[in-house]
């Protein structure tokens, strides 16, 4: 299904139902390079992906990148919790714990997250399932 043009509003509208299926945003990019010729979606429509989906109220609770590195944790957490003498992937987690630490300070800085929001080992299972 390549087709050659594509106005603004209907890439918008890709965009949109996209994201409604459930599809993260850096995926969303993808598919519409991939499958419908939009090499970027900024230069077709003058906004992002995200600040489409800001207009919209469908932006994810929390940055994709920030919830790849929970996910990644979260099952580091569960590794240890098995394997409590794996010391190798005690300071793995700690290094992790650390780039969940600054990505946080730095969302909160740029406003995509609250100000008081914390990253809680126990909380973070739920964050991101």
């Amino acid at each position: 299904m390549a087709q050659t043009e594509l106005s603004p509003s209907e890439v918008e509208e890709l965009v949109v139902k996209l994201a409604k299926e459930g599809v993260l945003p850096s995926r969303i990019g993808l598919i519409l390079r991939d499958q419908y010729a939009v090499p970027k979606v900024k230069v077709v429509t003058g906004k992002s992906i995200l600040q489409i989906l800001k207009e919209r109220n469908l932006q994810p609770s929390l940055p994709e990148d920030l919830a790849n590195v929970i996910k990644r944790a979260v099952t580091l957490y569960e590794h240890l919790a098995k394997h409590r003498k794996d010391f190798k992937s005690k300071r793995a987690l700690e290094i992790l714990e650390s780039r969940i630490n600054r990505l946080a300070r730095y969302y909160k800085r740029k406003g995509m997250l609250p100000k008081d929001w914390r990253y809680d080992r126990e909380r973070a299972a739920l964050l991101v399932k």
